[in-house]
């Protein structure tokens, strides 16, 4: 099975490879980064036509190639990979977090008998938390926090002080059912979190993985 990784982020890559040796390492995977895509929607503040346009140009190249099935790594896209999903369909088109998302709200659940699950988002990257909680069941509630600093820090080769200061913002998610890590670049930092919140934390790496290969292997 061919499949094809779209990244917005340079630092997505190597969590996804290493979740795809470790469950899937028969895959053959293909990377394809466009770095610009989470700048420019920094600068813009939402979602534009151009960018699900955007989308819908790499997923094509991806298509081309003879790829079986499409993950796409960058959490704060969600529109414009559905709009993805839809014009490739039957191919399998994934967000990165829709796996972690059905398996923390399944745990949050179990966790929380009688009363309302409460999930703990954490990020590095605003726009994340804007368009991710909406896609969290209403009977769930999401508390989001972002790790401020924590992406600048990966982007300058720091990836102590990243991971220290996704820990720190976690101690603020103590109190939720689970911990879900929005990106793919937070999957390295999981440890930390987990001692620091003592909840069990879910990334976005190992889910997409599982439930990608659910999807084409049956």
């Amino acid at each position: 099975m061919r499949i094809a990784l779209i990244h917005a982020l340079r630092h997505s890559p190597p969590p996804i490879e290493a979740a795809f040796a470790h469950a899937w390492p028969e895959a053959v995977l293909m990377n394809l980064l466009d770095d610009s895509l989470s700048a420019d929607l920094a600068r813009a503040g939402s979602l534009t036509p151009a960018m699900t346009e955007r989308f819908l140009t790499l997923s094509r190249y991806a298509a081309g190639t003879g790829a079986d099935g499409i993950l796409f790594t960058c959490s704060a896209f969600g529109p414009c990979i559905e709009a993805v999903a839809a014009e490739r369909a039957p191919m399998p088109v994934l967000k990165p977090n829709e796996a972690m998302i059905e398996a923390a709200v399944a745990e949050a659940r179990r966790l929380a008998p009688g009363r309302r699950p409460r999930i703990g988002l954490l990020a590095t990257f605003q726009p994340t938390l804007d368009t991710m909680p909406p896609e969290f069941p209403g009977d769930v509630e999401v508390v989001p926090q972002l790790a401020a600093g924590a992406l600048a820090a990966l982007d300058r080769g720091d990836a102590a002080e990243h991971d220290r200061l996704a820990a720190e913002a976690a101690r603020g998610l103590a109190g939720c059912d689970v911990v879900a890590l929005a990106q793919f670049s937070l999957a390295r930092a999981a440890p930390l979190v987990e001692a620091a919140t003592g909840r069990l934390v879910l990334t976005t790496p190992d889910s997409a993985v599982a439930k990608l290969r659910r999807l084409l292997l049956g």
